[in-house]
């Protein structure tokens, strides 16, 4: 017995201690530059220079905290003569309060995908989010959040189900399973979202590009085979039975066991539920598909291209951009304990993040790995958080209406590197009510601001509305052009029409 609890103590402090083994970001930060400074001086490519403050501040906020920088805080971390202030700058907003909220809205794309076009499903989204943004707020790890999501807790059989949806504020982990509905379309989101692998190519057939067959495919849903809903609808409530451990494929009427995708266990045999089962192998430190799966996702988060792009579809036909520096990544990330902060920290430190993302020399076309910063699409969310931080636009008149609209019409629907400006949304900004109202100089509260604050020259008032919307200050040559454009305009009219271009302009619509 003595022994026994001396084993489980040892094993405790030993996991403990490997969790907390990697915990120097700037470490891991200068083995990624040297990985990638290697490749490149091998491939004969010209990185771009660093990025400038502005860029950089502006591009960390968006990245972190999912807003642009307000004006002042432009204007102190500008003035900031400090060498360390970009580090330290990294540090405060993974503290901010956004970070949460911003981490929820990112991860609730990823998790909870038909929220976005299911009238249904879209009901779960703000529990989810809730859910997602108490855990960041708590700075659960990663392998816990995961764990949580797939072995939520249900009552079994001989108890009343559990309803999906009590209330749509409150925090609801379990609309990630609710949301797919049957066994099989869980055991896809989960080794597709957490895995890398899209097993569902192999539902019906063997895998058309990887090794993985139809009967992995199915040993992979019978693990949630004791899900049981009440009804056919999405939010009928469910219960579980916790003994079984199969499923039937409707095609051919067969019986498929839970069995492990790389079948080191014998699962059937384990006294746990079949979630759970599946998630302690799923988030073991030794299973390296999980820990490169999460470094992939946070890297193509930041860089807008994963290492493997998409991020969800590992396989021998699509390797990594640069296997070693994915397996160095991934290697760090499960050795800190899945910690998110950590392996995002490490990754805005490097000198790659913090390139320019202008195209300084030919060769940096040649490359998948971020020779310079990609231009990202953002997302509806930091699109119109952005939108409403700078004209100064506050919710509680129209009930969110605004926002709703936005998030609806700014969804991203292609890749963050491949952002495309819809018809829709370009007759959004140009002609649309919000931005009408927005850049009106008698009503909007930015520009009340900038055209009464007294002692101010045009010159002064133009830079504040660049600082505001592009978090930078404008060139000389970009004030003398829109003097130049003046002519016999009156003042108010005339920021109310800078205010208007800035808003429309790719580089305000874009995370560079």
């Amino acid at each position: 017995m003595k022994f026994s609890l001396l084993l489980m103590v040892l094993f405790t402090f030993a996991a403990e201690f490997a969790f907390a083994a990697e915990r120097d970001a700037a470490a891991l930060a200068q083995r990624i530059d040297r990985q990638l400074d290697a490749h490149f001086a091998a491939a004969g490519i010209e990185v771009a220079p660093r990025a400038d403050d502005a860029e950089f501040f502006r591009r960390l906020s968006l990245d972190l905290i999912g807003r642009v920088p307000r004006v002042a805080e432009v204007r102190e971390f500008l003035a900031d003569p400090a060498p360390d202030k970009r580090q330290r700058m990294i540090r405060t907003l993974l503290q901010h309060p956004r970070h949460a909220i911003h981490q929820a809205n990112l991860w609730r794309a990823e998790l909870l995908p038909e929220a976005n076009s299911d009238r249904t499903a879209a009901l779960l989204q703000r529990g989810f989010e809730n859910w997602l943004a108490e855990q960041f707020r708590q700075r659960a790890r990663y392998d816990q959040i995961v764990r949580q999501l797939i072995t939520v807790p249900l009552p079994p059989l001989d108890q009343p189900a559990e309803p999906i949806l009590r209330d749509p504020e409150r925090a609801n982990p379990l609309a990630f399973i609710a949301a797919k509905g049957k066994p099989e379309n869980v055991a896809a989101a989960v080794t597709r979202t957490f895995l890398g692998i899209r097993l569902e190519c192999a539902e019906c057939h063997n895998h058309p590009f990887a090794s993985w067959s139809q009967e992995q495919f199915w040993n992979q849903a019978a693990f949630f085979g004791g899900l049981k809903k009440s009804g056919a609808g999405l939010l009928e409530p469910l219960r579980e039975d916790r003994t079984s451990r199969t499923v039937i494929y409707e095609q051919d009427k067969k019986t498929y066991s839970a069995r492990l995708l790389d079948r080191t266990t014998d699962a059937v045999a384990d006294e746990r539920s079949g979630r759970e089962v599946l998630a302690d192998w799923l988030i073991a430190p030794a299973n390296p598909f999980f820990a490169r799966a999460g470094a992939n996702r946070v890297w193509g988060q930041l860089f807008g291209v994963g290492l493997v792009e998409p991020v969800d579809d590992f396989h021998d036909e699509n390797p990594a951009s640069h296997p070693a520096l994915l397996a160095e990544i991934g290697q760090g990330f499960a050795t800190s304990g899945f910690d998110l902060d950590y392996l995002t920290e490490a990754i805005c430190l490097t000198n790659a993040y913090q390139r320019t993302s202008a195209r300084t020399h030919a060769s940096q076309d040649n490359t998948k790995l971020p020779a310079r910063m990609t231009a990202k699409g953002l997302t509806g969310e930091q699109f119109f958080d952005s939108l409403a931080l700078v004209v100064g636009y506050r919710d509680e008149p129209d009930q969110g209406r605004a926002r709703r609209e936005y998030l609806s019409r700014f969804a991203r629907l292609t890749a963050p590197s491949e952002p495309e400006t819809s018809v829709q949304q370009a007759l959004t900004l140009l002609n649309g009510r919000f931005i009408a109202a927005a850049t009106n100089p008698r009503t909007n509260a930015t520009l009340i601001a900038v055209l009464q604050t007294p002692g101010l020259s045009d010159s002064d008032r133009i830079e504040t509305l660049y600082l505001a919307t592009l978090g930078r200050l404008p060139t000389a040559e970009e004030v003398t052009k829109l003097k130049g454009a003046r002519k016999d305009v009156e003042t108010d009219t005339f920021h109310a029409d800078v205010f208007w271009l800035l808003l429309n302009t790719a580089e305000f619509r874009l995370n560079h």
